[in-house]
């Protein structure tokens, strides 16, 4: 019998390209996304890199009679939740919004994986945990706190989560802090497709790069960073994807609670992204510097040894290659998915 593996969001960028990977690992797989930031012709385009087929339901996790529906026909094995809201800055204008969204929906998927007795989960959370860090690199046991409502939000999900381990033990619950995302699959027929102003750098610097957009806003040159623009761990998709799936696999040793960075150890700035991607594209991509964002930090970078110690995880892909696979995406799909 294959492992059916529930995807919250799995129409979203990383849940998409996760999904290649389970289909790839014979899981089957089923979506639930309402599709708010998320198209459903990435579900096709997996198929059709694939060969295999998704189930997909669009139903918003907040609806928990159809959500109980679901887990009532598909008799899930295992759960990895993307679904939620995700942009830093957009949290701050609306926090009422994402704390209703991401925490309500998770409480919804909790009740239905305890009625109908599912014991492993995924969560997809993020290195906002950690605040401003003291220092870099990064462990999983640095001190946790948030400086905006959507990392706030992640952080009472992990809280709720540890609550729901120490009440039953028998679950098996994976916290997966990441860093920055970005790249693309190799084809170039799946990738971030953002609705509206980009939040983030790649599909930023990708539409500038293919002028749709004038030029890049850098938020803040007066960083403690040796450009004065912030630093980042940019992780690409694929290798994230990765890491979803060696954390699906631990979880049938029965660990408990665990908690892995998911990140390279490199941090990058701004202005080193933007060279690469004027090295993969061969454009020239101008750029403005504004003001500081609220709820950023200077430097933010993993030290992701215990995923590889533990999961047998280790991120392989460079920010070269991230940019590459970010701009044959880009060029392939100028529209994205339209």
């Amino acid at each position: 019998m294959k492992e059916k593996v529930l995807v919250t969001g799995g129409a979203g960028y990383i849940g998409s390209h996760t999904i290649i990977q389970l289909l790839m690992s014979n899981y089957e797989v089923v979506v639930i996304d309402n599709l708010s930031n998320s198209k459903e012709a990435s579900l096709k385009r997996v198929e059709e890199i694939t060969g295999k087929s998704v189930k997909f339901y669009k139903v918003d996790l907040l609806d928990s009679e159809k959500v109980d529906e679901i887990f009532t026909i598909e008799k899930i094995d295992s759960v990895i939740h993307f679904a939620g809201l995700k942009a830093v800055g957009e949290s701050v204008e609306i926090p009422l919004k994402y704390y209703h969204n991401n925490l309500t929906s998770t409480l919804v998927l909790c009740e239905a994986m305890q009625k109908h007795n599912v014991k492993n989960l995924v969560f997809s959370s993020s290195a906002t945990v950690y605040g401003d860090p003291a220092a870099v690199p990064i462990t999983e046991d640095f001190p946790l706190s948030a400086t905006n409502p959507y990392g706030r939000s992640k952080l009472v999900i992990e809280e709720i989560l540890n609550d729901l381990y120490i009440s039953d033990n028998s679950l098996n619950i994976a916290i997966l802090r990441y860093f920055n995302p970005v790249g693309a699959h190799k084809s170039g027929m799946i990738g971030e497709d953002p609705n509206g102003i980009p939040n983030n750098l790649a599909p930023y610097i990708a539409q500038v790069a293919i002028c749709k957009r004038d030029a890049l806003k850098v938020f803040g040159n007066d960083y403690n960073t040796h450009d004065g623009t912030g630093v980042r761990d940019y992780i690409h998709v694929t290798d994230l994807a990765d890491g979803h799936l060696r954390a699906l696999e631990k979880l049938n040793e029965k660990p408990g609670y665990v908690v892995y960075n998911l990140g390279t150890g490199c941090g990058y700035s701004v202005l080193d992204v933007v060279k690469a991607f004027e090295k993969a594209s061969g454009k020239t991509i101008p750029y403005q510097l504004v003001d500081r964002r609220a709820g950023d930090i200077a430097t933010c970078y993993a030290n992701a040894s215990k995923a590889e110690k533990e999961l047998g995880w280790k991120a392989t892909r460079g920010i070269d290659e991230m940019c590459e696979d970010t701009w044959r995406w880009q060029k392939m799909n100028p529209n994205g998915f339209e």
